[in-house]
């Protein structure tokens, strides 16, 4: 069992090297689609939040590696 969670932990590690970066965006992307959905949002403006929301995920996660709080 514990080779099986080595190899998906290296797996995941191959593609996503900030998990709480690939989280973050996940939910953002999850929230504005339901939003746009269900909300009756502007598809545009949802656009308009998806991009806003990443770049402010993004911005974040290169200030917590700069500051040596990134973790691997």
């Amino acid at each position: 069992m514990k080779i099986i969670r080595l190899a998906l932990k290296e797996l995941v590690g191959m593609f996503v090297d900030d998990g709480s970066l690939a989280l973050l965006a996940l939910i953002v992307i999850a929230l504005v689609t339901g939003a746009v959905k269900f909300l009756a949002l502007p598809p545009l403006a949802g656009g308009v939040l998806i991009l806003v929301g990443c770049l402010a995920i993004l911005l974040e996660s290169t200030r917590r590696g700069a500051r040596g709080g990134h973790r691997t």
